[in-house]
């Protein structure tokens, strides 16, 4: 069975404001960034189908589509590293939950798109369409 990531290219070039991603690899980061927010929202997307979410839940998750794989795609470097925290010549650096980026699951996400996605009602655990 195909998955289909929740925005495409033209909601990719239309919503996003530094379109910083290749357009070779935009699908494919899309497809991440979908997979992240099944995560983030406990499958209830595919539970309940795309399609039959309201109008408004639909653009949320287009939005957050786009702004997310903008955010993964401009921070791989530091989100795929195994390091938790680091320092250096008393400067440290910490990952994971922090003042503007938030993890659940094993996805990293800015404090504001959580915010955003959270608004369609699918991140907590009394989701309902």
């Amino acid at each position: 069975m195909a998955y289909f990531p929740y925005a495409t290219l033209s909601d990719y070039l239309g919503i996003s404001d530094s379109r910083c991603i290749e357009q070779t690899k935009v699908a494919s980061k899309l497809k991440q960034a979908s997979r992240h927010i099944d995560s983030l929202t406990f499958g209830r997307i595919n539970r309940y189908g795309f399609d039959n979410l309201t109008t408004f839940q639909k653009d949320i998750i287009r939005e957050v589509t786009c702004r997310l794989a903008d955010f993964e795609y401009e921070n791989e470097d530091l989100i795929q590293s195994v390091l938790s925290s680091y320092s250096l010549n008393g400067v440290s650096m910490s990952i994971g939950n922090t003042w503007n980026v938030y993890t659940q699951n094993g996805v990293a996400i800015s404090k504001d798109l959580y915010a955003l996605l959270c608004q369609t009602g699918l991140c907590t655990g009394l989701a309902g369409v």
